[in-house]
């Protein structure tokens, strides 16, 4: 029996020295007994994943967004979000789409290492792509999709019908919409209080909300009438993507560089830059020359009177809106940001009358903002112009100008994968 016994001590010890000799971290021991790849079934079985590419005219993004299904009648719950975003836009691989689809795949990777490989088969990966590319040629702009399109046909997730395409701008507003009031907990609200969302990309903004009035609608023009249904709800939307109206192309216009053919060493002048200015400006895959007016004014009148001719006239203005409440993102917030209106990540409220204060405050004294983008003055007066000429806001209208709500990027991209779940029978 002794003898036993000793058998059992000396085999322990012997073990316990081949842990510590061969294996530095007895932890670790296992390592190399399974393969590198092996799946482990690491996630919930009521837990599902989407992931969503917004391909936009500055920059492209990827949402990967974690779902729980926790009541099969009701909506699923988000319970997270994973995002990053690389620069340029694939717009500005217009003549390398080789190039801007390796930008994608490798925002890809990024999805491979938060979702968990007993997931990847069924968790949708789609690209919309927005203004930026529909302001490049048909053909041009295929080819960049193509290009997307095999990366994903490449990948392990589930690849669904028109996982690569360019989305309508009507569409943006409204999935931007479904966003912020499913964050803000609006769509479960019995009295549909919803509020509104103005979103300003490079390229094209939008403008949508909730029509209370049946006014509105008899007054709107049909085509910025939208319906559709969501979590067992109807929802008649007024929405309108405006083309061409995006900040960054704003800038051309203002310029009189939009739809120019531009020749080598033209130069667009305008009296919202600094006078001695002269810099160049790559957007959309072409390069701009531009400067201030060295023998005219500048300030904030002229420059007013030059970014108001491009929107003035050209948008539709629905009387509701100055009684309404909006919520505003994407570059109103960013600018707002650069000038101290807002902090960074807080947000804020501010009223439409504060952009026009803080425009006039930049534009009047160029020289203090030198170290900001030499845009500052333009980008602030076209905003200004934009809320009160463009879409008829009054000046004490509130905006809430937020980034994030939950923690939860506010952008379409939310909205497009509830539809794109919702279309593949991923959720309810």
């Amino acid at each position: 029996m002794a003898a036993s016994w000793l058998s059992i001590f000396l085999m322990l010890a012997l073990s316990s020295i081949y842990c510590t000799v061969s294996h530095p971290s007895p932890d670790m021991w296992f390592q190399g007994l399974f393969p590198p790849r092996v799946c482990l079934a690491n996630a919930r079985t009521n837990t599902f994943y989407g992931i969503m590419f917004d391909a936009g005219s500055t920059g492209t993004r990827i949402h990967i967004y974690t779902f729980v299904q926790k009541n099969p009648e009701q909506p699923p719950e988000l319970e997270g979000e994973i995002f990053e975003s690389v620069k340029p836009g694939l717009s500005a691989y217009v003549d390398q789409p080789e190039k801007g689809a390796e930008t994608v795949k490798g925002l890809l990777k990024m999805a491979k290492e938060a979702v968990p490989c007993s997931h990847w088969k069924e968790t949708p990966v789609v690209l919309k792509a927005t203004a930026g590319l529909r302001l490049l040629p048909e053909p041009k702009a295929q080819a960049l999709l193509s290009e997307v399109r095999e990366v994903f046909e490449k990948s392990p997730f589930l690849v669904p019908n028109n996982s690569v395409s360019i989305m309508d701008g009507s569409s943006e507003g409204v999935l931007a919409w479904i966003t912020v009031n499913f964050l803000t907990g609006q769509l479960y609200s019995q009295n549909q209080m919803t509020v509104g969302t103005l979103d300003l990309g490079g390229a094209s903004t939008q403008i949508t909300f909730l029509p209370r009035s049946e006014e509105t609608l008899e007054q709107t023009p049909v085509d910025f009438v939208t319906s559709f249904e969501m979590f067992n709800s109807t929802y008649t939307l007024y929405t309108h993507s405006y083309l061409g109206f995006g900040l960054k192309a704003a800038r051309l216009a203002t310029l009189g560089a939009l739809e120019m053919k531009v020749v080598n060493g033209q130069m667009f002048r305008s009296s919202c830059l600094p006078k001695r200015l002269e810099a160049e400006w790559h957007f959309g895959g072409v390069r701009y020359q531009y400067g201030g007016n060295k023998e005219g004014e500048t300030g904030f009148e002229p420059c007013y009177s030059e970014v108001v001719k491009v929107v003035q006239g050209k948008l539709h203005q629905p009387d509701e809106i100055r009684r309404r409440s909006f919520y505003a993102f994407s570059y109103y917030y960013d600018r707002a940001v650069d000038t101290d209106l807002i902090d960074y990540e807080k947000g804020g409220v501010l009223e439409v009358r504060d952009f026009e204060r803080k425009a006039k405050e930049v534009c009047d004294n160029m020289d203090r903002y030198t170290s900001a983008s030499p845009f500052l003055c333009m980008d602030l007066s076209y905003i200004t112009a934009l809320l009160k000429e463009g879409f008829g806001f009054g000046d004490n209208t509130l905006l809430q100008l937020t980034k994030k709500v939950n923690n939860i990027e506010t952008s379409w991209a939310l909205g497009a994968t509830f539809h794109l779940l919702q279309s593949l029978g991923l959720s309810h």
